[in-house]
């Protein structure tokens, strides 16, 4: 499964089909795991989980067993995950049992299925997980309610999960040998809120691209600094990507300069009105995001690698005769690849504000109001206070990029004594990502702000007239102060929902 499919699943109201050989690969995988367990010491089938594994289990108990692994970690806290992210994780962990290596009943992957279609979303609460045995806490509360327990959200209501189940004439699954144990062991949580977070993060860097074309349009920069000759030095894929990208955006704007027209002839100027060079957040977008691209295409390989993978433990492989004990659960992969993703957000952010910066100080731009104000200067403020905003939100993603990989603290007897806190990672990405989300929507909404106050709406390339005219549409020119909170929430939202692709 790739990037693209699993956005068409999540965003574009795709459905879940299981072929008849994927069914008969995990049909397979069971029957030889029953066959193969029966006068054998596999972990979690007929021992205890974690340090516990010394204690073997009576067979009278092996059913209650399973069932004891998902209630008893079934201990989260704060608030839920969004539909969006248990979605994600139902795909992943479907995904993961298809491969045929877990030793799960047909019914698991046929009930996962049924849950993502019918968009039954499981109560998994967002606080539980070290990220070693993968998502052990919030894949157990992902299992409650596969067995019929727990609490799923069912057409936007927090319902009980057998009640949601008898309306839809739907039977709880039965544990067969090591359901419990499967289900709650692996990393599709943190994968899950990863490719959620990798597709926003996505339409969040085109949306920055754009945005920065626009603001060399208000700037009247010069040109040159997206040339294809200029980036083409560097050997940087992503830095000629985005230099390409703002060509492509750029290429009917009527107010980016070139350099031959104004500078290279005999020019008898001593000190000349216009910047000869633009500040750094303006003329060095190429390599500032380029950077980003490239992480963002090392993380999509890393989580679309660990989506199809068998992340669970013991691994059961038919080919081979036997069962493999290992640590194919433990998170690290997911982890670095979050820090990594959120460190890029920043950045993006942080290039975001100082963009704005530049827009709102008029004894940098030159050629602008104080703070893009448009009504009586002292009287009116226009968009000083939104700054604020900006910058604190900036201030916060800088905070949040600081490592969860690096941040191990042994726990389980330690028997988890080293752990990759890749839920954690995954969570506070997502934070970030909407945090730059939130920057940049004042930032478009000062681009559009400068726009009128240099009246260069039919200067603009067409992209940036498109921009304009959309977010005209949420709020008009801001002249008398109004409190703009509801209108920077609803840009935000056309932001994320506003498929641009560039890259």
């Amino acid at each position: 499964m790739q990037l693209q499919e699993v956005e068409n699943l999540l965003f574009k109201g795709g459905r879940v089909t299981i072929a008849a050989s994927s069914v008969q690969l995990v049909e397979q995988s069971f029957l030889f795991l029953q066959e193969f367990a029966r006068d054998k010491i596999i972990y979690g089938i007929n021992t205890g989980f974690g340090p516990m594994a010394q204690y073997r289990i009576d067979d009278k108990s092996l059913n209650k067993l399973q069932y004891n692994i998902i209630r008893s970690h079934s201990c989260g806290a704060n608030a839920p995950l969004p539909a969006i992210y248990v979605k994600a994780a139902i795909l992943t962990r479907l995904q993961t049992f298809l491969k045929g290596k877990s030793g799960v009943h047909p019914d698991v992957i046929h009930i996962l299925s049924r849950f993502f279609n019918e968009d039954i979303i499981p109560y998994i609460p967002q606080h539980g997980g070290v990220g070693a045995s993968g998502d052990l806490v919030q894949l157990a509360h992902l299992a409650l309610t596969l067995i019929g327990e727990g609490q799923v959200f069912y057409h936007g209501q927090l319902q009980n999960t057998s009640d949601v189940l008898q309306q839809l004439n739907m039977e709880p699954l039965k544990i067969h040998i090591r359901e419990g144990l499967a289900i709650t062991n692996g990393t599709s949580v943190m994968t899950g809120i990863g490719l959620v977070n990798l597709i926003h993060a996505k339409r969040l860097l085109s949306q920055a691209i754009a945005a920065s074309v626009m603001m060399n349009e208000v700037a009247a920069s010069y040109d040159d600094f997206m040339a294809p000759v200029l980036n083409s030095q560097k050997d940087h894929k992503g830095q000629q990507a985005v230099a390409a990208a703002m060509c492509q955006l750029a290429h009917d704007s009527l107010l980016l300069r070139k350099r031959q027209d104004v500078l290279y002839h005999k020019c008898e100027q001593k000190i000349f009105d216009h910047k000869v060079q633009p500040y750094y957040s303006l003329r060095c977008v190429p390599q500032i995001l380029g950077p980003v691209l490239d992480e963002m295409i090392n993380v999509e390989r890393t989580l679309i690698d660990e989506l199809n993978s068998a992340d669970d433990n013991p691994i059961i492989d038919e080919q081979t005769r036997t069962v493999y004990h290992g640590g194919n659960f433990h998170g690290d992969y997911v982890s670095l690849a979050m820090d990594k993703l959120k460190i890029v957000t920043t950045k993006l952010a942080m290039l975001c504000e100082r963009q704005l910066n530049y827009l709102l100080h008029d004894k940098i731009n030159e050629i602008l109001p104080p703070f893009l104000n448009m009504g009586t200067l002292g009287l009116d403020y226009g968009l000083q206070a939104a700054q604020f905003t900006a910058t604190s939100t900036t201030a916060e993603c800088q905070t949040l990029s600081n490592p969860m990989y690096v941040h191990s603290i042994p726990n389980n007897n330690d028997n988890q004594d080293i752990v990759s806190m890749g839920t954690n990672s995954a969570l506070i990405t997502r934070h970030v990502i909407d945090n730059a989300f939130q920057v940049l929507a004042i930032h478009i909404i000062a681009l559009s702000q400068a726009t009128d106050c240099l009246s260069i709406q039919n200067k603009l390339s067409s992209h940036s007239q498109k921009i304009y005219t959309d977010i005209r549409k949420i709020l008009p020119p801001i002249v008398d102060d109004e409190p703009r909170y509801k209108e920077i929430a609803e840009v935000e939202n056309y932001l994320k929902n506003n498929e641009l692709s560039l890259l």
